[in-house]
């Protein structure tokens, strides 16, 4: 009698709590795949790279430094080898795979971009199976498999449209996967030792003071001066496509867990694809379509196997 009780009175909360962590983690997938809309729309004000994610940087940091500070007064410090690392894994994690996402994104679509940066956990897997001699499996190889092939598809669906710069932009946007799948891997251990928003919040603050000091290193400060809409999309780019989803994914993970949320932000290259559509009036073909499908299967393959290993 008791437990049907409890079954009853827990029922009620459970329920909106699965609602609620799904609808964040899409909500923070969504808004994470408008950084690359974002980008191009800043990009038809003749600004690069470099001043992209200077001024993305330059509204976030002072959250993430906040965040940093705060964890820095109330938890215990952290060993010296850990900041090193950290540091290290956030310039490659957040800074060096940041500027070559945005610098890939001056060449191809949106649409090419996301799905290359899904593949992310297909990185994860091939690093771990390179170095860590970890054996692949009949499912996993599956997963990659269906993953290229749909890159594969639409990467050459887009050649059509230039070459030279199809494969430019790709690479690049490749290189910034990889570096987001090396950050991956090394942060791993670490979250559970130190927290994941204290490594997030140390991580992009080492990041975002890497770009400011490029940008100023490498462009005037009469760069500074940029038309309102610069700013308007900068700020954007800094709070809603980089604050709000990283806190969001967070969220996410601790209400469904960690696999439920990366499934639910299978959403992301989809939204991209239609936001592209949408905004920037890049189109929609079935060949894209067809993709997409291909390699949000191959990473649902991929994200199942590893619940169930």
């Amino acid at each position: 009698m008791s437990k049907t009780a409890s079954d009853v009175s827990v029922a009620p909360t459970t329920h909106p709590s699965i609602v609620g962590g799904l609808a964040i983690a899409i909500g923070g997938a969504v808004l994470f795949s408008m950084k690359a809309v974002v980008a191009k729309l800043l990009y038809r004000y003749h600004i690069d790279a470099v001043t992209l994610i200077g001024f993305r940087m330059m509204f976030s940091f002072p959250v993430f430094a906040a965040v940093a500070l705060w964890k820095m007064r109330t938890e215990p410090p952290i060993a010296v080898r850990d900041r090193w690392r950290l540091g290290g894994l956030g310039l490659i994690g957040y800074y060096l795979s940041s500027f070559l996402d945005f610098s890939g994104l001056q060449y191809i679509s949106v649409g090419l971009e996301r799905l290359i940066l899904f593949l992310t956990p297909t990185f994860v897997l091939m690093i771990t199976a390179l170095f860590f001699k970890r054996r692949i499996g009949r499912a996993e190889w599956l997963a990659l498999a269906l993953s290229y092939c749909g890159i594969v598809l639409v990467f050459a669906h887009d050649l059509v449209g230039g070459k030279g710069s199809t494969v430019t932009g790709s690479l690049l946007v490749l290189g910034s996967a990889v570096c987001y799948a090396i950050y991956l891997l090394g942060t791993g251990e670490m979250v559970r030792r130190i927290g994941a928003l204290r490594l997030v919040a140390y991580a992009m603050s080492a990041s975002s003071v890497a770009c400011i000091v490029q940008f100023f290193v490498l462009r005037p400060a009469s760069m500074l001066v940029q038309p309102l809409p610069v700013y308007e999309l900068s700020l954007v780019n800094g709070i809603f496509c980089t604050i709000f989803p990283v806190f969001m994914t967070m969220a996410a993970v601790q209400r469904i867990g960690a696999t439920t949320a990366s499934q639910a932000g299978m959403v992301g290259p989809v939204s991209t694809l239609f936001l592209g559509w949408a905004i920037l009036g890049e189109p929609i073909t079935t060949v894209q379509l067809a993709g997409t499908g291909l390699v949000l299967g191959g990473i649902y393959l991929l994200s199942k196997k590893k619940t169930t290993s």
